[in-house]
């Protein structure tokens, strides 16, 4: 169902209530329906997990097409101070929506606070007025709010969430976040935001001139090459969380540092031309991770999983994927 029927049937103005069967299979649908560039819940997630990953997985989806979907900067404020107020209410015990009612019952599971909800729907506001960033350390800033809470909600599904393992998940999700926004230059551009920190285009010579325009140059790809670099030493910091979270989410989590350094690998064999075309894992190279990851956890013992070299090597290894 697209975005558009969905807001008219559950948004605001909306009145009817569901069941949680209900809930739990709008969710479903929904995680399924949506392709990143791994699915979100892959037939490896534990089985009793799944109906909480998709809760999650529909909160977040919701909260990024408000921000994303509506073209008008105003009305997409309002919408997810809308949905803040749902969110609130879930935790005042009353729901009506179909991805807070299955939502609810994830958050009393696993004694989830507010706090990492609220965040997303902080970063998808920010977007709404911040369509540039004068330094790296604001868009880490951004991150912390766009990103890293989906990875505490992953530590809290597996019942792992703690200081350090907290911290080796903010390296990742941080990481998958600035992966994409190289990924996605061009189609940011589009929607009129950059994410390329300015200073950093300033520091290259990437004028706004070249870059609003699309042109591709020495200068840019520079520019691309050190930013997938520091990208790439976030993902290294991360990879200890592997070896760190329950067996049963262990593949998840490796797959997606996986993916996110397949991402960053893509772009180099373009020669960091992201204007030009948008860099893409193909399904062979998608089957590739995943099996990769399987059997490292399959034929390795826990103390002996893939250690931050292992997955370093990957980006220097001749092309099997």
């Amino acid at each position: 169902m697209p975005f558009w029927d969905d807001l008219r049937q559950f948004g605001p103005d909306a009145t009817d209530h569901v069941s949680l069967e209900q809930a739990r299979a709008y969710c479903a649908q929904l995680t399924a329906s949506h392709y990143e560039n791994f699915h979100v819940v892959t037939w490896l997630t534990p089985r009793h997990l799944r109906p909480a990953f998709q809760s999650i997985y529909a909160f977040c989806r919701w909260s990024d097409d408000l921000g994303d979907e509506v073209e008008d900067p105003v009305r997409a404020q309002e919408l997810l101070g809308w949905w803040r107020r749902e969110l609130r209410k879930l935790f005042g015990g009353e729901t009506r929506h179909p991805v807070m009612v299955a939502l609810a019952e994830t958050v009393r599971e696993f004694a989830i606070p507010i706090d990492p909800f609220e965040a997303l729907i902080s970063a998808f506001e920010q977007d709404q007025v911040v369509r540039d960033y004068d330094t790296y350390e604001r868009l880490l800033d951004y991150c912390t709010r766009s990103a890293n809470p989906v990875g505490h909600l992953v530590l809290y599904l597996g019942r792992a969430y703690d200081v350090e393992n907290a911290r080796l998940s903010d390296a990742t999700c941080t990481a998958l976040q600035l992966a994409n926004f190289w990924q996605d230059v061009s189609r940011d551009l589009d929607i009129g935001r950059i994410y390329l920190p300015r200073e950093d285009r300033l520091r290259f010579g990437v004028s706004d001139a070249d870059l609003n325009a699309g042109r591709f140059s020495p200068e840019f790809a520079a520019l691309l090459e050190f930013e997938v670099t520091r990208t790439r030493q976030l993902f290294e910091q991360g990879i200890p969380l592997i070896a760190r979270v329950p067996r049963a989410l262990a593949v998840d989590v490796d797959l997606f540092s996986r993916g996110g350094l397949a991402i960053l690998r893509c772009i180099e064999d373009q020669r960091f031309d992201v204007l030009s075309s948008r860099p893409k894992l193909g399904k062979l190279r998608k089957l590739a991770l995943l099996t990769r990851a399987i059997v490292g956890h399959l034929t390795l013992p826990r103390s002996g999983r893939r250690s931050v070299s292992d997955h370093a090597q990957e980006r220097v290894e001749p092309r099997a994927i």
